[in-house]
């Protein structure tokens, strides 16, 4: 005789932000809402199934509160949705989900998958390491569609479930690929908010510099995928197996998008239902497609909505008139990829413009009242001290209003780590040494440099651009003094590290 479930589907936001973050996790790091959760919620429901979301990471629930949950709720299939706040950042949040996939199977006689971007680059050693019944090898949607529709048949059929790894009699099977949500704006019109616990959410801290409040807060995507091919960058990995499906060339990276119009519907029910004003668009390339950023930007100056919005650009997208559009909806913060100061070490990760499109781009950005997040690695494959030195100096030079200084990480599902598989370079040693502020943070050693000199030079490059007189005093005069404070206090944390 079958169990009978309450719930179809339970997708589980993992947590885990102290181990990520360490005492930047407390008050410091934002608390974002799990995109993808809430997009394959609606995805699924609008299928007519049951769905529910349980965000451990907002609620701070350990892996054994998770279980307890799950049994409460007597889910047939529970989703361990695997997403970081950085579109790389999913392998940082294994640890966190293999506790939470372990204490599930003690407590319920749910069947578990796990879904995102790492587990589709390592599929079959995801279902040997994790207590988990399945793996997502695709974006997740259609399989987890597929796999509510066979668990509740008396007989399921596995293999006819498309894009799932998993055990049958002791051997790991794969099934076919499961296709890519073409058609975004009709089955996956937007994110379920009804399911999460909307007043948990916060900004990151500089999005509010100046005394803003940094809660309610949401992001949303408007698209999904890149064109570029960045080598360290992992963000594709979900969509490979459904472009392939599709007969797309393996050199080609899909890039979908929502209509305005579908975009604005969320964003009219986030600002009106929810009084959000706070939102990132979690877009890889928001500032790509003309037609499309100025249709989002349109619409929201009609509605008159006074929004603080903040997304990602590439130096060579910002195109003429689109930053004063941009300021004008809302749009205070542009978060930009430099990476290096070097040319060579840029153009050798594919990332080809010149140090005179950087200072251009970033002037006319700021011209025009919006402030940019500027993004640095250390530590790329040929970085040699006196590079970082280089990329360092281009920050301290450009004096953006806030910096986000990363080492090179080589995710599963980047170029990057399959080239660190072919050559047997020094790979962290855990998945939580993949997150650039926990403890166990391990880089990749460059061509010159060993990851302990990378991961030094990065924490100190750190310390000194945010002790930095100059940006300080820039601070000040933007912000006010409370947000030097801030700053200054943000700037006390000291990072513990094995490795430096």
């Amino acid at each position: 005789m079958s169990t009978v479930h309450d719930l179809d589907l339970l997708l589980i936001n993992p947590g885990g932000r102290m181990n990520i973050y360490q005492s930047l996790g407390n008050k410091l790091a934002a608390i974002e809402p799990p995109v993808w959760s809430g997009l394959m919620a609606t995805f699924i429901r609008n299928k007519g199934f049951t769905v529910d979301i349980l965000d451990a990471n907002a609620l701070d629930l350990a892996p054994e509160e998770v279980a307890e949950q799950v049994k409460e709720r007597n889910p047939l299939l529970v989703a361990v949705v695997i997403y970081g706040h950085q579109p790389s950042a999913s392998t940082q949040v294994m640890p966190s989900a293999g506790a939470i996939c372990t204490a599930v199977k003690q407590e319920s006689n749910a069947s578990v998958i796990l879904v995102g971007g790492h587990v589709t680059a390592l599929p079959e050693r995801t279902l040997q390491e994790e207590s988990a019944d399945f793996v997502c090898t695709g974006e997740g949607p259609y399989t987890l569609l597929d796999l509510v529709q066979a668990l509740n048949e008396t007989s399921p059929n596995l293999n006819a479930v498309r894009g799932i790894c998993f055990e049958d009699s002791g051997r790991i099977t794969t099934t076919a690929a499961a296709p890519l949500v073409s058609n975004l704006d009709g089955e996956m019109p937007g994110m379920a908010w009804d399911l999460l616990p909307m007043e948990r959410y916060r900004a990151h801290n500089w999005e509010c510099f100046g005394g803003l409040d940094r809660q309610p807060y949401a992001s949303l995507y408007t698209s999904l995928g890149c064109p570029y091919k960045c080598s360290f960058c992992c963000i594709q990995s979900p969509f490979k197996e459904g472009e392939r499906e599709a007969g797309y060339n393996t050199n080609v990276n899909t890039y979908r998008l929502w209509s305005p119009e579908s975009t604005m519907a969320q964003i009219d029910s986030l600002v009106n239902d929810y009084g959000v004003r706070n939102f990132k668009i979690a877009d890889e390339m928001f500032v790509l497609n003309r037609k499309h950023v100025e249709g989002i930007c349109d619409a929201i100056i009609e509605r008159g909505y006074d929004l603080n919005i903040w997304a990602y650009a590439r130096v060579d997208t910002v195109k003429e008139g689109m930053p004063e559009k941009l300021k004008k909806a809302g749009f205070n913060w542009l978060a930009f990829g430099i990476e290096a100061a070097s040319e060579s070490v840029r153009d050798n990760v594919q990332k080809g413009y010149s140090q005179e499109d950087i200072f251009a781009t970033v002037q006319k950005v700021q011209s025009e009242g919006i402030n940019v997040i500027a993004n640095y690695i250390f530590g790329l494959p040929e970085d040699t001290q006196e590079t970082m030195q280089e990329t360092l100096d281009l920050a301290l030079e450009l004096n953006c209003e806030f910096a986000n200084m990363y080492c090179t990480m080589a995710y599963p599902g980047s170029e990057l780590y399959k080239d660190a598989i072919q050559y047997d370079w020094e790979l962290p040693e855990t998945w939580g040494g993949y997150s650039q502020h926990s403890i166990e943070t391990k880089p990749l050693p460059t061509n010159h440099l060993s990851a302990s000199e990378v991961l030094r030079f990065r924490d100190n490059a750190f310390h000194t651009y945010f002790k930095n007189p100059s940006f300080l005093k820039m601070v000040e005069q933007k912000f006010g003094r409370s947000t030097v404070d801030h700053i200054n206090d943000m700037a006390s944390h000291r990072l513990e590290r094995q490795f430096s």
